[in-house]
């Protein structure tokens, strides 16, 4: 394997690593954490910078190995047609470890392409998850401070309308207790007047005699 599909090896490594690490259930302030630092760092953003550039030239090497890998089937097939004459086992040998080395050179290549865009696509939605997850806790904050907000408005009611009926019914037993007086005094009234009624009468009568 020349140095070029060595470092595509190792870059597609090392995009498995990080895929294993960006989908492993982490907890949430641990992956909120990663998650900024890896879109906030200046080094995170210049390593991201030299990776596009890498995956160009990944890009590169995938249609030369497309193109390689077509051409060494066509001559594959033309030799085993016979049109370059009976070849030996060496020869057929030779043409299958090109075969070999072009189709792996190929799905190498666009495996670390394929991977690349799984990430970026990956690493975008984690994000837009955790971004969601903290407006929710935001959102559940604030309805629970309005909520509580709201229940001490409803108790100071409760207890403004409980001084209320405290006081009418306070009210109520004193009006009952003054119509109680009233009719008690109202009752003495009577008795008194019939009894002035009475005795008036008598005296009236003496004087009559």
């Amino acid at each position: 394997m020349t140095i070029y599909y060595s470092l595509t090896f190792m870059l597609l490594a090392a995009e498995m690593a990080t895929f294993c690490v960006f989908v492993a259930p982490l907890p949430y302030q641990i992956r909120k954490r990663l998650f900024r630092f890896l879109s906030e760092s200046p080094l995170v953003a210049k390593v991201a910078y030299a990776l596009k550039i890498s995956f160009i030239f990944v890009a590169i090497l995938f249609l030369d190995a497309v193109q390689r890998m077509f051409r060494v089937s066509a001559e594959v097939e033309l030799a085993k047609s016979g049109a370059q004459g009976v070849q030996d086992v060496r020869t057929e040998t030779n043409f299958a470890a090109r075969k070999f080395y072009a189709q792996r050179n190929t799905y190498l290549t666009g495996f670390c392409l394929f991977l690349s865009l799984v990430l970026t696509r990956t690493f975008y939605i984690i994000q837009e998850l955790i971004h969601s997850q903290e407006e929710y806790a935001k959102l559940k904050k604030a309805t629970a401070d309005q909520s509580k907000g709201s229940m001490q408005d409803q108790q100071k009611q409760i207890e403004e309308l409980k001084k209320k009926l405290a006081e009418a019914q306070k009210n109520q037993l004193d009006f009952d207790t003054l119509k109680r007086q009233a009719a008690q005094q109202a009752t003495e009234y009577d008795r008194l007047a019939e009894q002035y009624n009475k005795e008036t009468g008598k005296v009236s009568d003496k004087r009559v005699d």
